[in-house]
């Protein structure tokens, strides 16, 4: 039998061999002619990027990519990330759960986040125009105004601003251009939902012209929040109203954001753009139901004798979550004769955010341009949330969240000569984010059980980067990059009472639980390299910090056999950030981190053929991981979660992407990706080992990447019919949508291993719509989600840590809605 070792040198040898093989062998049988033009011919569907810096159609770039225009996003009904995200293999966006705020898990090829913590590294690069955003919080952006969506596979340091080990999405926002175009869009569907859309381009002047667009979208929620005491009066558990017991209905929308865009173009050589916008997301919380519970560690959660059970499973859209814990006097584990102040709340989210940004380019040569992007991002939002879904008072958290970023990227892009472009190019961010908590968690086995936490992070990155595009024969291309990455991060604990004095009975805690006399450790090593700092027995004021540089590189080759047919083979490496446990209860529990590196094989092609009316492309992928960064739900002592480097791993599939135009006014894409891993036991480290799993880390799974289907495909097909007489014309449009199961994370709460999974799913949307015969007005019936499938868009297990819940977040049941657009 081979080893782990020689597997993965036989795969590469292989990923190396195909990829000689693609680019030696004689153009396939359906490839066209050379001189075949494919501006003109039928089915044209040319797409232009901007992945390597300049402007590019999308067949010519060596590399993974998926580009939605505003046209395909409009006709798929698809408003947010997430839903641009199904489309695209080997990508996972979802929203998150209660727990989490307003928040995404994010995941391209098994590397990403599901944890919006400032602490942690998204893994996933998100830009809006070309302005990196750095967190998970408020990431399901509204599709306002966009006039495409790239979405990158793969390493990015190379090509893109910050350095993204997992891939990239990238919004391009629609530019003025002054000519006095808009559009208005009213639309009105199931729970009252209400949407309007709109945007103006006009000119200023000669040289300056301004967009400005708004969305404002409402509609009710789907899980009904139902008072317990209410619908069951004899249980024990008091009501807290009488009459109607369904208190509100979670996961409503409440969102408003507007954008404003100046392009000013005062030479033919200088092009300036300035855009700002403001989001406003203010709705009930997400709404997840309860699907097991589970043994809670401190017994003294009971409500009246009433413990939690699965009595409280609610059903498929209603949970019994409340806004609040009573205060109490009872024994907790640690904590015997505890007076516990009451806390309360609400059951809304809200996040409010803006960004300006500057783009200018100066054209300083006809062989060369200066570019400068500089963003300025700024956001709050505030969410509360009672995670066991019941009365039972386990725990309740008040959340707030403040971020601002800065980045400036410098870019000089040059052609000295034919068939030559070379780009150089330095990169600044910084962040300061304060994560203020108010926790009130009965079930763990800890003290105190009610503190505050206002967590400052910080976090700053310098890198330098280089990217050559080198056409070495009239079909042979190289592309060759490199980056150099300097960055830190920082964060310094706070603990306080509830009235905000600063908690000092952490020595107690820890003499209970290593014994009298015990001083803790003199120095903290977060890096893991022997760089030390000061650490006291108390975790209140206790600073963690990380540091790290990085040098990677990305080398393509390409071979175009034909202007139909295009082959690549590519290599690059890209790391995600390191850093330490950003909850710990104790300071034993300011566990780190290091770097998670990965070094990525690709091989692929790139084809149009049949006279242009059918796009198939085609890559494969290899990703060689050390030091896999996984999540954990036990540290020493007590729960947390933190995260640990479990080892190396080999996550490796295939992806393939259609577009057809089989005859006039007949569309189809599709898009197919599977996606697998390999973990190599003997590196997995045993100081990291989390019971009961030996020496296998809680969170590694030997044959699920986190986040993301092992198998995924989505089939879309649309008819545009004329109707003749100057009765415009008539699209019918369907989308199927296919994900196997997806491995969410471990189940710690028996006595072997577990594996918590979504179960797998099948959606169906529709679409007509009705256009007059000049084009500036349509009609539109949309249905997502037809067939009525429940399944899951996250969930969230802490049954192995004691809390005794294990829930999910189900997705919207089946909608329709009725659109009405004027364009002028």
């Amino acid at each position: 039998m081979k080893s782990y070792r020689q597997e993965k040198s036989a795969r590469i040898a292989l990923a190396i061999g195909a990829s000689a093989i693609a680019l030696g062998i004689g153009a396939p049988a359906f490839a066209q002619d050379e001189g075949a033009d494919t501006a003109s011919a039928p089915g044209n569907n040319v797409i232009i990027v901007t992945a390597q810096f300049r402007e590019q159609n999308i067949q010519d770039t060596p590399l993974a990519i998926t580009a939605i225009t505003a046209d395909a996003i409009e006709a798929k009904s698809q408003t947010n990330l997430a839903q641009v995200a199904d489309t695209a293999p080997n990508v996972a966006i979802r929203p998150q759960g209660a727990s989490f705020g307003p928040s995404v898990t994010a995941s391209i090829r098994g590397v990403g986040q599901n944890d919006f913590n400032p602490a942690y590294e998204p893994g996933v690069g998100i830009y809006i125009d070309d302005v990196y955003y750095p967190q998970l919080t408020g990431a399901i952006f509204d599709l306002l105004d966009v006039e495409r969506v790239e979405i990158l596979r793969g390493p990015q340091g190379t090509l893109t601003g910050r350095n993204s080990a997992g891939g990239a999405i990238k919004f391009y926002s629609k530019k003025p251009n002054g000519d006095g175009s808009g559009f208005l869009e009213a639309s009105y569907g199931s729970r009252d939902r209400i949407s309007l859309r709109g945007a103006a381009d006009f000119g200023i002047t000669d040289t300056l012209a301004m967009r400005v667009s708004g969305v404002f979208k409402e509609q009710d929620g789907y899980v009904d929040r139902i008072d317990y005491g209410c619908e069951n009066p004899t249980s024990g558990i008091p009501a807290t109203t009488s009459g109607n017991c369904v208190l509100s209905k979670l996961g409503g929308v409440g969102y408003e954001a507007l954008r404003g865009i100046l392009a000013w173009t005062p030479t033919d050589r200088i092009d300036l753009t300035i855009s700002a916008d403001y989001v406003k997301d203010e709705r009930t919380i997400a709404g997840e139901v309860l699907l097991r519970t589970g043994p809670v560690w401190n017994p003294s959660t009971a409500v009246n004798g009433v413990t939690l059970s699965d009595d409280f499973v609610c059903g498929k859209y209603c949970n019994y979550s409340t806004t609040g814990q009573p205060g109490v006097t009872a024994d907790f584990i640690f904590a015997p004769g505890s007076v516990l102040e009451p806390t309360s709340g609400t059951d809304r989210s809200e996040y409010k955010g803006w960004g300006v940004s500057a783009n200018l380019s100066i054209e300083l040569a006809d062989w060369i341009q200066l570019t400068s992007i500089t963003g300025y991002r700024e956001f709050d939002t505030e969410f509360y949330t009672d995670d066991d879904l019941t009365p039972i008072n386990t725990n309740f958290g008040r959340n707030f969240l403040a971020n601002e970023s800065f980045s400036q990227e410098l870019r000089l892009n040059m052609e000295p000569a034919d068939g030559v472009n070379i780009t150089l190019g330095g990169y600044y961010f910084e962040q300061d984010s304060v994560y203020d908590s108010f926790q009130d968690i009965r079930y763990v086995p800890v003290f105190p059980l009610q503190f505050r936490q206002p967590d400052p992070t910080s976090a700053d990155a310098y890198a330098l980067f280089g990217n050559l595009s080198w056409e070495l024969t009239d079909a042979l291309t190289l592309n060759a990059g490199l980056r150099y990455t300097d960055e830190s991060k920082q964060q310094t604990y706070y603990r306080y009472n509830l009235d905000g004095v600063t908690i000092n009975p952490w020595l107690d805690l820890i003499g209970a639980v290593y014994g009298e006399g015990y001083s803790g450790p003199d120095t903290l090593d977060v890096n893991g390299n022997g760089d030390t700092t000061d650490i006291v027995t108390a975790l209140s004021g206790l600073t963690a910090k990380y540091s790290a540089d990085r040098l990677d590189y990305r080398v393509a080759l390409d071979y175009r056999w034909s202007d139909s047919f295009l082959t690549y083979v590519s290599v690059a490496t890209g790391f995600k950030g390191g850093g330490s446990n950003p909850r710990p209860f104790n300071p034993g529990q300011v566990i780190s981190f290091q770097p998670e590196k990965v070094t990525a094989y690709e091989i692929g092609f790139k084809s149009d053929f049949a006279n242009n009316r059918v796009r198939l492309n085609a890559a494969a992928f290899l990703n060689d991981y050390t030091d896999l960064q996984v999540p954990v739900l036990a540290c020493p002592d007590s729960p947390c979660a933190a995260r640990l480097n479990a080892g190396d791993v080999e996550v490796y599939g295939f992806e393939l992407e259609l577009t057809a135009e089989p005859v006039d006014g007949f569309n189809l894409d599709a898009s197919l990706s599977y996606i697998d891993q390999s973990i190599d036991a003997d590196s997995l480290d045993p100081s990291a080992a989390v019971p009961p799993f030996g020496n296998n880390p809680a969170g590694v799974d030997p044959g699920d990447p986190p986040n993301v289907p092992k198998w995924k495909f989505n089939v879309g097909a649309q008819y545009r019919a004329e109707l003749g007489n100057g009765a415009g014309t008539i699209t019918p449009r369907l989308d199927l949508y296919h994900q196997a199961k997806q491995y969410s994370g471990p189940d710690t709460s028996g006595a072997t291993r577990g594996r918590t999974f979504l179960p797998s799913f099948t959606t169906l949307n529709g679409r007509i719509t009705w256009s007059n015969a000049d084009e500036d007005l349509d009609i539109s019936l949309e249905v997502t989600n037809i067939t009525d499938e429940y399944y899951y868009l996250s969930r969230f297990n802490l049954l192995g840590a004691g809390a005794g819940f294990d829930k999910a977040l189900p997705a919207r049941p089946r909608e329709w809605a009725v659109s009405v657009k004027k364009r002028f």
